[in-house]
């Protein structure tokens, strides 16, 4: 005969290690030495953002070609040489309409694209995951609302995690332990926020003590933390990987060392980080149910 007993929290310390929700996942947002574009869009906001800055690049560009070559054919064709007598009329009222009624359509063209861009971002939709972000100096806490635990997430190599700014072999070390390179420096935390594919994120972002930004460019978003307010972003991550980010408001003097890591990683694995995320931080053991024979 066999009987049934429940340990709790036998297993918490195997299953609560947030460090290892970046096993096998590929690191798509990050910064590269000598890049001149965007990082990979994860998200559908990325993805209009970039394609509004690609179609205001070509409206530009366009109008700053014409502009130049208005300017060398005025050169060329009414220089004293070869016009010596200039004309002395004071206006032209055909071309003065022109130049009010183009510039004014290429702005209305401009603003019927950036405007719904801009509601997108601005709308939050119904959250699958609320999240709230608090800016500290200097680092960020993070709190999963819908499961009431929260954390500190420090760069690695900053002193607060037994570094002192300064890529030393100790800290290549504890990169490499975190499952990171040395190319992650300044980049990775010692705890990552880790969310699900697939999921309408809701970011709440604050701040403890002076204004912080908390920006991840391959979601497309940023929104500063102001103390005493709450504010609020949102995301919808298709894909997985870590993304990095940074604290975009300058914070004080250690600002460029206040890096934002978040981990999208598949339902099942997030749900597997979330309970031992759950026995770690809220301090609730697992209850295990495991058969022994009488």
């Amino acid at each position: 005969m066999k009987t049934a007993f429940t340990v709790s929290g036998l297993l918490a310390g195997l299953s609560a290690l947030p460090a290892m929700a970046q096993d096998k996942l590929e690191i798509v947002g990050r910064p590269l030495a000598g890049g001149m574009s965007f990082q990979p869009a994860a998200t559908n906001l990325a993805r209009e953002q970039q394609w509004l800055d690609h179609m205001v690049l070509i409206i530009i560009t366009i109008i700053c070609v014409l502009v130049t070559g208005l300017i060398i054919f005025a050169i060329l064709r009414f220089n004293r040489r070869v016009n010596p007598t200039p004309s002395s009329f004071t206006h032209n009222t055909p071309l003065e309409v022109a130049w009010t009624i183009v510039p004014v359509f290429v702005l209305v063209l401009i603003g019927a694209f950036s405007l719904p861009v801009l509601f997108d971002q601005q709308e939050i939709p119904k959250a699958d995951i609320t999240i709230k972000a608090t800016g500290n100096q200097w680092f960020w806490s993070y709190e999963y609302v819908d499961h009431d635990f929260g954390f500190d997430s420090y760069m690695i190599g900053q002193p607060a995690t037994g570094g002192n700014y300064v890529l030393t072999d100790d800290v290549v070390k504890m990169l490499e332990d975190a499952g990171y390179s040395r190319d992650e420096y300044l980049l990775a935390t010692d705890t990552a926020l880790v969310l699900p594919v697939g999921k309408t994120v809701v970011v709440q972002v604050t701040a403890s003590d002076v204004i912080h930004s908390w920006t991840v460019p391959a979601f497309g978003v940023k929104q500063d933390g102001v103390p005493g307010r709450l504010a609020e972003l949102w995301f919808n991550a298709d894909r997985e990987g870590i993304y990095f980010g940074q604290c975009s408001e300058l914070c004080g003097k250690d600002h460029a060392y206040m890096p934002i890591t978040v981990k999208i990683v598949s339902e099942a694995a997030y749900q597997e980080w979330l309970q031992g995320a759950i026995a770690q931080y809220a301090g609730t053991p697992l209850d295990v149910t495991v058969a022994q024979a009488d």
